[in-house]
């Protein structure tokens, strides 16, 4: 099954699906002006507010405005201030060790109600190929990378596989809220969590829900204080309003070009564009340009049902690229005919007048195939 581009969306946008499944999340609203992110301090009425910019890219925290404002999330306790702060980050540019060097445009606040954790696990609900169907994985260590607890203390991960007719069961849920460190009621009010994840992981066809930090505040509140979800891209023709929210803002242009025609590309620094089918064999490709001293300009999959067109719309966006000084092709003729790659090949060269040296090998079948 062909794969789309993931779907993208906003710490807000996830965290209201949490909210409209009754997950238990901090107090938010959002703002898209400076005004509005002061209203929304003030409506909170909370001790402590978290303003946090929005964008897709981690590292936040440490990130720089071009405004000259440090930090991309603040904690605040006077409401009047979070109007001065959101002036600084809204409009501009927010550059963070995951963003491209110029930074990621800031066009959405949200603005929180600031709760104390007094305590931190981790959990999650994904697919498991090896159980065929969702796992739940939990850690009392929370609020850290899980990978590292994994290596460094294994028996502090904590594994229940969920059986998709029954669902989470109540047992279950006690159990992995008990494993969590969960005491007293906040071993029941865990667990009823942990079943309300479930429900959503199941709701909106994702492919993992993970909550780092799960965790308790000192007044007894067991929340979920962030969260990543991933989807599945085969379910979009039943999920539209989820796939609705994607945020293509932050998307390479060229990716998304790509993506409209079914092919697979990662755009590069380097200045050879490489022409491949099977991503296998593209990464290959890259690797041997880079053993000869060259730096590939591209990762490009054409996949197996291609079709002259798309031939011609990927020379298109490699021709575009102005970093491009050569272009390889590089195909093994398995599933795709040699001479549908051949056609398009020639049919750009004449219409995209191509101006740099084109070196192709071709290899495999050229059944007979009529002109598509």
């Amino acid at each position: 099954v062909n794969s789309l581009r993931w779907l993208n969306l906003q710490e807000y946008q996830s965290k209201k699906l949490m909210q409209d499944s009754g997950v238990a999340v901090q107090r938010f609203y959002v703002a898209h002006t400076a005004s509005e992110a002061l209203e929304a301090a003030k409506r909170l009425k909370a001790k402590e507010i978290v303003l946090k910019a929005q964008i897709l890219a981690g590292g936040r925290g440490k990130g720089v405005f071009d405004s000259g404002l440090k930090g991309g999330v603040h904690l605040i306790k006077d409401p009047a201030v979070v109007g001065e702060l959101a002036k600084k980050m809204l409009g501009f540019n927010l550059t963070t060790k995951q963003t491209p060097k110029e930074g990621v445009k800031v066009k959405t606040v949200m603005v929180a109600e600031a709760l104390d954790i007094s305590r931190e696990t981790y959990f999650a609900i994904l697919m498991d190929r090896a159980c065929n169907g969702p796992v739940m994985v939990g850690s009392p260590q929370g609020g850290m990378d899980i990978e590292e607890v994994a290596a460094s203390n294994p028996e502090l991960i904590f594994k229940e596989v969920i059986d998709i007719f029954k669902g989470v069961q109540d047992d279950q849920a006690l159990r992995m809220a008990a494993n969590l460190g969960f005491k007293g009621p906040l071993q029941r009010q865990a667990a009823d969590q942990i079943k309300r994840l479930y429900d959503l992981f199941l709701k909106v066809d994702a492919t993992q829900v993970e909550v780092n930090p799960f965790g308790e505040t000192p007044e007894g509140q067991v929340v979920c204080f962030d969260a990543k979800i991933n989807f599945d891209d085969n379910a979009e023709f039943r999920q539209k309003s989820v796939f609705a929210m994607d945020d293509m803002s932050e998307s390479d242009p060229t990716e998304m070009e790509a993506a409209k025609w079914d092919l697979k590309y990662i755009g590069m620094d380097g200045n050879i564009a490489c022409f491949v089918n099977g991503a296998g064999l593209a990464m290959a490709t890259c690797d041997i340009i880079d053993l000869h001293g060259g730096k590939p300009a591209n990762f490009l999959d054409l996949g197996g049902g291609v079709k002259e067109r798309q031939v011609y719309e990927a020379f298109k966006l490699l021709t575009a690229d102005p970093k491009v000084e050569a272009i390889l092709v590089n195909i093994f003729g398995g599933i795709v005919n040699c001479a549908i790659i051949a056609n398009g090949i020639t049919k750009a060269c004449r219409e995209l007048e191509l101006k740099v040296p084109l070196v192709v090998r071709l290899e495999g079948k050229t059944a007979p195939y009529t002109h598509s």
